[in-house]
């Protein structure tokens, strides 16, 4: 069950990073010479983003326990 709330708290930090990657990139964009990004294009890159690194949060996470049980 607690898996089921920390899904629901990370809700609010997706639109977050989002909103922060569309701004940050409107600020660099242009000095780069590339075209800016909308809200719903940061959503996709910062979904993107999300599913490249979740595994391997969950991966450490496990490594961690493992040492942690191993040092007892």
């Amino acid at each position: 069950m607690e898996g089921y709330f920390l899904m629901l708290g990370a809700i609010p930090g997706f639109f977050l990073s989002s909103f922060f990657l569309m701004l940050l990139w409107g600020v660099i964009a242009p000095d780069l010479g590339i075209v800016t990004i909308g809200y719903p294009m940061a959503m996709l890159v910062t979904f993107t983003l999300w599913l490249a690194v979740a595994p391997l949060a969950v991966v450490r996470k496990k490594r961690d326990k493992k040492r942690d049980a191993d040092a007892s």
